[in-house]
């Protein structure tokens, strides 16, 4: 398939995108998205990788102040602030945090006086639909997209998402952005810019947005104990991509298991368990497949130009985590 890149499609993207939003619904749920800073410790796990200062979205979904973010936005924090107005930050505190959905949530430390958003039903997107796509800061910061695609996102951090929102073109401000349908109704969370390849069209820059029918089975385990109920898988520690159907390592993290049992950064995975793996999504599966966190995982793998076999002792991701 050719590989094309057509700004022509996103200028008519944009001029077709939201024909008849509820005007009143809309200005309703801008007003429930608010911006998100966080501070990290220098030793924080994820700070070598995020940073020790991050910015993004959130959206109030419940009258207790209750925030509905992307997790990367506020997992290790140290301190967290958000924003209704500019200039008045107000505290906030974690609450909780899926690795299975990558959905976080915090508390605002005072009561915020803002109409919760209404969650919408994500099942019901499909390819070709109309949204908007809006960030912290009014009506400026609201985008049209439409829905490029609904399938599979395999993350490098060990992220499967079965159900993925993709929509083009991309946001700048995507972080914990909000994805809206036609009634101002929360569809899903901003997570990650991407690139998809669409049949006729090419390699299209879209962001990838969490379905909000993924929050809905366990949102209220994650706001009473902090997690979802879903057991947690093994993790590895290891940052991989996809080319060619070859599984190679990016990144190793620094005292993960991966590290421990001697992986490194353009090691190719071949095996897992004797099985041969076929893409980063059947990588993570054939590993979740060996049993709980603390299994051990066998990997065959090609680094340099020899073929070597290794062992790690897989770990639980919210272990070693500094919450």
């Amino acid at each position: 398939m050719k590989s094309v890149y057509l700004p022509v499609v996103f200028a008519l993207l944009l001029a077709i995108c939201v024909p008849s939003y509820a005007s009143q619904d809309t200005d309703s749920a801008l007003r429930a998205i608010i911006k998100i800073r966080s501070i990290y410790s220098d030793d924080a796990r994820t700070a070598s990788l995020l940073g020790t200062e991050r910015e993004g979205n959130g959206v109030v979904i419940d009258s207790a102040g209750h925030i509905l973010t992307i997790g990367y936005l506020i997992v290790e924090a140290k301190s967290i602030e958000v924003f209704v107005q500019e200039d008045m930050p107000i505290k906030a505190t974690f609450v909780g945090y899926d690795y299975h959905t990558g959905f976080g949530i915090i508390k605002a430390n005072k009561p915020l006086n803002i109409t919760p958003m209404q969650l919408g039903h994500s099942s019901e997107v499909k390819e070709g639909d109309p949204v908007l796509v809006v960030s912290h800061g009014g009506s400026d910061s609201v985008q049209g997209a439409r829905v490029v695609s609904r399938g599979e996102f395999a993350g490098y951090w060990e992220y499967i998402l079965e159900d993925a929102i993709y929509t083009a073109p991309p946001h700048a401000k995507f972080g914990g952005a909000a994805l809206l349908g036609r009634e101002g109704r929360l569809l899903g969370i901003g997570s990650i810019y991407t690139q998809l390849m669409i049949p006729e069209v090419g390699l299209v820059p879209c962001n990838m947005s969490v379905p909000i029918d993924r929050l809905k089975p366990i949102l209220a385990d994650l706001i009473s104990s902090g997690h979802s109920p879903e057991p947690p898988h093994p993790w590895l520690g290891v940052h991989a991509e996809e080319a060619y159907g070859r599984v190679i390592v990016l990144r190793v993290t620094a005292g993960s298991p991966a590290e421990k049992a001697g992986l490194q950064p353009t090691d190719v995975i071949l095996t897992v368990n004797k099985r041969t793996v076929t893409g980063l999504a059947d990588f993570y599966r054939k590993v979740w497949a060996l049993g709980n966190p603390g299994v051990k995982v066998p990997l065959g793998i090609l680094q340099g130009n020899q073929v070597r076999n290794l062992t790690v002792r897989s770990a639980n991701r919210y272990q070693f985590l500094k919450n």
